[in-house]
């Protein structure tokens, strides 16, 4: 039996016991044996219910006998797989996805495979990403199931090691895809990569071509949210992988950083991912923030300068989250964090009222976001710094704090909308009412709320001094 395992385990044995009446064999593969044999070497807490993400099963039976031995079982069925031999079903809310043994083939110019069906487990298991992935239980009526590991995935997961069934070589060129999921489970497993898995993916990385942008950046995301990412960010890197679709993250191993003290702007980048908080928008932000320095590094008297990298990086970052098919929204948040991330120092000498405003203005709805990207951005070893760094931080939190008491400070706007300015000044619709509106929201920041009779006689004083 498979202790542990939640309430589907029921469900799980009477698939088991329809399949075998069929004379069909019925196995557990992928994620779910891996996670679940990783679960049972830290017993810790024994009481713990194992339950996986997916669960996805093979067989030898073929597509329209898995549909047959499912009738009258699974409260609901699907077969938008079935092309590629998969079934999906339901029952009381547990989904399990069944399909059948494959021997699938590739061709040079698709990632996508040719399918063809076997009646091996052990053929099915080798076309598979990772030997970490290449097992699988079969599952016996009324017994224990019974590990099948034709290629060493459970040593190689308790050695820490990250190989493929066959030669990565052949691996990557069928799904290329594999290579930027091999440094999300470096990352998320702590497993250190085969070399000759590096020596491929260094090879091979170009055959990303044949992979839509979506693809690559959906896998990205996975890897970009870990909480530990520096371990599969570096394999990207140092095997070429990340140049075929962010290069602009290893050009920064050439900018030489004096402020932060790091070997390169790119060990610099790295750690800052890092120490953030595994959330896909901050994380995009802070692997993007420096990204403008190669583009204004200048060499003065006082060493070497980044002016206005967070403007220039702003606008890359846009370009190449555009490239990747990001959806509009994520591409405006990544880059106004990006546009944003140097605001902060730029009141090092105090805060004021009006600062502080336009300071919430421009976070808007990330402003607790930009505060950890301002904090993480300082990777310096010198504590006092770093203490002089969160005193200021919290000074700013505090002030914040305090204005929110006295104004609507998360919607800031002028004291009059665009119809009263029309009113009170005679104006049509126009560039006027613009540039009247910006005059009110300058001193609604530099003064706070002003109320409605004082702005109106602020607005008809300096309308008049415009000689109108």
């Amino acid at each position: 039996m498979l202790q542990g395992f939640g309430p589907e385990l029921k469900f799980i044995n009477e698939l088991t016991d329809r399949f075998a009446k069929r004379n069909k064999r019925l196995y557990m593969v992928g994620g779910a044996v891996r996670d679940y044999l990783l679960s049972q070497t830290n017993r810790d807490h024994p009481e713990q219910v194992f339950t996986p993400d997916d669960l996805d099963l093979t067989t030898d039976a073929l597509p329209d006998e898995v549909e047959e031995i499912l009738k009258g079982w699974s409260d609901a069925k699907w077969a938008v797989g079935k092309r590629f031999g998969t079934i999906g079903a339901e029952k009381a809310g547990f989904k399990f996805e069944i399909t059948t043994h494959r021997a699938e083939s590739y061709t040079n110019d698709s990632r996508k495979p040719v399918v063809k069906y076997s009646d091996s487990i052990e053929e099915d298991l080798s076309r598979r990403d990772f030997t970490i992935n290449s097992m699988a239980f079969e599952l016996i009526p009324s017994g224990s199931p019974v590990l099948i590991d034709p290629f060493g995935g459970l040593s190689d997961l308790m050695a820490g090691v990250l190989k493929t069934p066959l030669s990565p070589t052949e691996s990557f060129s069928d799904d290329p895809l594999r290579m930027l999921r091999a440094a999300r489970f470096v990352a998320r497993f702590n497993l250190k990569p085969d070399g000759a898995l590096v020596t491929a993916m260094g090879k091979l990385k170009s055959r990303l071509e044949i992979v839509s942008k979506e693809r690559i950046r959906d896998e990205f995301d996975k890897l970009i949210v870990l909480p530990e990412v520096s371990s599969g960010l570096w394999l990207l890197v140092e095997t070429g992988v990340i140049d075929e679709f962010i290069p602009e993250i290893p050009a920064l191993k050439l900018e030489q950083d004096p402020i932060h003290r790091h070997k390169d702007v790119l060990s610099h980048t790295i750690a800052v991912t890092e120490k953030t908080s595994p959330d896909k928008i901050l994380r995009l932000a802070a692997l993007f923030h420096d990204i403008g320095k190669p583009a204004t590094r200048e060499i003065g008297p006082e060493g070497v300068s980044f002016y206005f990298h967070d403007v220039v990086g702003s606008r890359m970052t846009k370009a190449r989250m555009k490239e990747l098919k990001y959806p509009a929204e994520e591409i405006e948040k990544v880059s106004r964090l990006v546009y944003l991330h140097l605001r902060f120092h730029g009141f090092e000498t105090g805060w004021t009222d009006r600062a502080v405003r336009r300071y919430v203005r421009d976070a808007g709805e990330l402003l607790d976001e930009l505060n950890e990207l301002t904090l993480c951005d300082s990777t310096t070893r010198n504590e006092n710094k770093a203490r002089r760094l969160r005193e200021k931080m919290n000074e700013l939190v505090l002030r914040i704090a305090a204005l929110k008491e006295k104004e609507e400070l998360d919607a800031i706007r002028p004291d009059l909308d665009g119809i009263e300015v029309m009113e009170i000044l005679g104006l049509r619709p126009g560039r006027e009412v613009g540039e009247a509106l910006d005059f009110l929201m300058e001193l609604r920041m530099d003064e706070g709320p002003l109320g409605k009779v004082e702005a109106s006689r602020r607005l008809l004083a300096w309308f008049s001094s415009k000689g109108n």
